[in-house]
């Protein structure tokens, strides 16, 4: 479609990518629809670069399960009667009884992807999927103001919209000293990559860093690669366990995002750092132990192929023929051991992606943190009254909960209510706004 001055022509929202956060998104859209039959429905559609839905799918190790409990799925906590909740998923899938008697609240990274994608599925969802968004533009009407804004995509896709949902997730980040090639990858392509990998020659692998992605790939190379040394590098003296204790995930809790936003910046700064240990650089301790054990036992049998080089940095890689060669350094003693690989996997994170490469001067993120208000909307140029809507990328402003799954039902309905009550003040009433979302 093209964009058009038309009203019917105009969407209420437009999600940039199509993840777990703008997929939570469509349900509570959808849901919002149902239950008000005889009002306006919400128009939405969604841009998603890929060529159907997938998340993570290069770490979907095997074994490997969430670090968030089942009941915060994409629809849950906002609305525990949802059909898109993963307990009818398990129905759907005749697995629930199944499930119970398993008693875990952690499912399987590969069990709670094929949730996603069935819930995917089962939305009534305009997805626009193998398109990527190239820019946003303001759009003025003959008065001068931008009530809505144009999404563009890089085939020439046109999208009117009134409100954009930004949930274009992260971007590896990779360090100065590394360029990505076959033998140099981010743990995000992770199960990709090592697929394309020639055959071992070195027999050995480097993984950097020091949180669960690389600790599990650890331990996935040294249970698959039965002859390969793998060396753990990290900063650290040893892995730091996650911070899982009740307490400790109330940071998590939606009511928290009340809390934070409402707090003196210092304060909540000081809140965020205390605890960073539950999520960031962090390993679950089960894993932990289990790497522990493995490397004991190598020590007993006087066999070694699992190194941790503790208190150690990457400083250089040099490709070779047949392999990469890696410069390992020890920040204690200053000793550096050049160490002919197969491959190094860089579980070094992630960073927000820039709001500026799509929005231009409608944002600018360039100088620092965005204004975020509370119901997730970026202060914009004055002349644009359009909402723009972040899925992510506001820890600062509403806390850690802001890059993972622990939220995303909550903050979907918020930002269904806020499109609504915008709607409101431009003159279409819906009464029974207030009630969507539950806080």
């Amino acid at each position: 479609m093209k964009a058009s001055d038309h009203e019917n022509d105009i969407y209420d929202i437009v999600g940039i990518g199509f993840g777990p956060a703008n997929l939570a998104l469509a349900i509570a859209v959808a849901e919002y629809n149902e239950q008000h039959l005889q009002e306006r429905p919400i128009r939405a559609c969604f841009v998603e670069r890929q060529q159907g839905f997938g998340w993570h799918r290069g770490m979907l190790l095997e074994g490997t399960t969430m670090q968030i409990a089942f009941p915060k799925d994409l629809a849950t906590f906002r609305n525990p009667t949802s059909k898109f909740g993963f307990l009818p998923y398990l129905f759907d899938r005749e697995r629930l009884v199944d499930f119970v008697n398993h008693q875990t609240f952690f499912p399987t990274r590969h069990e709670f992807h094929d949730y996603l994608e069935w819930a995917a599925e089962k939305v009534a969802a305009d997805v626009r999927y193998g398109r990527t968004v190239q820019r946003v533009r303001a759009a003025h009407d003959e008065h001068g103001a931008g009530g809505h804004v144009i999404v563009e995509t890089t085939d020439g896709l046109q999208i009117a919209t009134r409100n954009v949902s930004f949930g274009a997730g992260l971007q590896q980040r990779i360090p100065e000293w590394a360029t990505p090639s076959r033998r140099c990858f981010h743990n995000h392509q992770f199960l990709f990559r090592i697929a394309e990998l020639p055959e071992p020659v070195h027999n050995r692998f480097v993984v950097l860093g020091a949180g669960q992605s690389a600790a599990e790939v650890v331990q996935y190379l040294h249970t698959n690669f039965p002859d390969a040394e793998v060396h753990s590098v990290f900063s650290r003296f040893g892995y730091s366990p996650a911070d899982d204790s009740p307490y400790a995930n109330r940071i998590f809790d939606p009511a928290a995002v009340d809390e934070l936003h409402s707090a003196p910046d210092d304060e909540r700064r000081k809140v965020i750092e205390l605890h960073r240990s539950t999520n960031y650089s962090v390993v679950d301790l089960d894993l932990i132990n289990e790497l522990y054990k493995t490397e004991y036992q190598e020590r007993v049998r006087g066999q070694r192929r699992l190194f941790m080089r503790r208190a150690s940095d990457v400083v250089g890689i040099r490709e070779l023929e047949d392999g990469i060669e890696v410069e390992v350094r020890s920040n204690l003693d200053g000793l550096t051991d050049a160490l002919p690989c197969d491959a190094i996997v860089l579980a070094t994170g992630f960073l927000p992606t820039p709001m500026s490469s799509i929005f231009g001067d409608l944002v600018d993120d360039t100088a620092g943190p965005v204004v975020v208000a509370r119901d997730y909307r970026v202060a914009t140029r004055t002349d644009v009254d359009a909402g723009i809507y972040l899925q992510g990328g506001t820890e600062n402003s509403h806390g850690l909960t802001s890059s993972l799954l622990s939220n995303v039902a909550i903050r979907s309905g918020e930002i269904v209510r806020s499109i609504v009550e915008r709607r409101e003040c431009a003159g279409e009433r819906d009464s029974d706004a207030q009630s969507f979302a539950r806080a």
